[in-house]
């Protein structure tokens, strides 16, 4: 019998990216864009100018009601009800056994709440939340949704060049509704790169025209367009988590190092079982690592203790900013000191390596 070939979605960007020649991808059911020029280019136009992503591949679930703040406390591990409106906050969907669904972004509307989630968790994220809160509350608003991020030093200048108002009071992890090239935006100051800029919601059939205007404006100032591979290495870089690498069902947000997103003095499904296992100490925690040759951590990577496999490797790769190869690692807690030596089998040889803190990368302040 002759199997379904799954659909590959593709954002309202698809044609631009085409144009623009990048080399696609399909990440969580979508193409997308893996890189422009190559991962390195892109990756140091971010840290040092801007960078342009398209991120309508994401998901958003918008819940509304009189009961939504009570259905989103349940259904988050961070408090919802302290979170004022024009305000976002980083949170975890959780599984009854503590296990993590996802990872995203909560903004509030006021009047009601909208969820970012990942792109190919987004169908299951909204079946998850809809199961959990009263018929009509919770829409799918993924598809009807674009987004797209400008990151970079000099991300928040061009967008604000462009924009019909004033955004320097609008703070991190804050949103406000504007225009940006005439196109009706809600801009949030967030992102995935451990820089400054902001993230642009906007119907599907503005995104073109706002992509457009945003490289055309951005090119003065080094702006390049970035795909996934710079993307990754950005976050990385940053100590962000990526959802099925670093983050999945079989991983509690207490080893992922997410305890700070976790408020276990309130009701949220998952709690108790995180609960059980703070009381009974963590088996492995999240920890950076190192590598002091020119081995590359890879995802599934066995680390090693005097060679003995103590640990696995979730997320590495190549740091373009550091000049030194870097990985997120789960390991037990007492290997997990700051300067601890490991090694990491790379292809049957062990790779020499030091526990560092988190994040790689801070972004420099003026």
């Amino acid at each position: 019998m002759t199997q379904p070939v799954a659909t590959v979605e593709r954002t309202p960007l698809f044609e631009e990216h085409l144009r623009l020649g990048a080399q696609m991808t399909n990440f969580g059911g979508w193409s997308m864009p893996l890189q422009y020029s190559s991962i390195r280019e892109e990756h140091q136009a971010v840290r040092s100018a801007a960078g342009l992503f398209d991120l309508s591949h994401m998901g958003e679930i918008e819940v509304s009601g009189t009961d939504a703040v009570a259905q989103l406390e349940r259904l988050l591990t961070n408090e919802v009800a302290t979170l004022k409106p024009g305000r976002a906050r980083y949170a975890l969907l959780c599984n009854e056994q503590g296990g993590i669904l996802d990872d995203l972004l909560v903004y509030n509307l006021s009047p009601g709440y909208l969820l970012v989630v990942n792109a190919g968790n987004q169908d299951k994220d909204f079946e998850w939340v809809a199961a959990h809160t009263p018929a009509g509350t919770a829409r799918n608003m993924g598809r009807q949704t674009a987004l797209i991020g400008v990151q970079g030093p000099r991300a928040p200048a061009l967008v604000q060049r462009l924009a019909d108002r004033d955004l320097k009071d609008v703070k991190y992890y804050a949103f406000v509704d504007r225009r940006v090239a005439g196109v009706p935006c809600r801009v949030s100051r967030t992102g995935y790169t451990g820089e400054d800029g902001f993230e642009l919601f906007c119907q599907p059939s503005e995104a073109v025209r706002l992509w457009q205007r945003l490289l055309d404006a951005g090119g003065e100032v080094g702006l390049k367009p970035a795909g996934l591979g710079a993307r990754d290495t950005l976050r990385l870089e940053a100590g962000m988590r990526l959802y099925g690498n670093d983050l999945d069902e079989q991983t509690n947000p207490l080893e992922a190092g997410l305890d700070w997103a976790v408020k276990l003095d309130k009701d949220f499904i998952g709690r108790d079982a995180i609960g059980r296992v703070a009381q009974q100490g963590l088996p492995r925690v999240t920890v950076g690592l190192r590598m002091r040759d020119r081995s590359i951590p890879r995802h599934g990577y066995r680390v090693l203790d005097e060679g003995r496999p103590v640990g696995t490797v979730s997320s590495g790769n190549v740091s373009f900013t550091l000049g030194y190869n870097i990985a997120l690692a789960f390991v037990p807690p007492a290997r997990s000191q700051v300067g601890t030596s490991l090694a990491v089998d790379v292809r049957g040889a062990a790779a020499p390596a030091d526990v560092v803190a988190l994040p790689f990368y801070r972004r420099p302040h003026p």
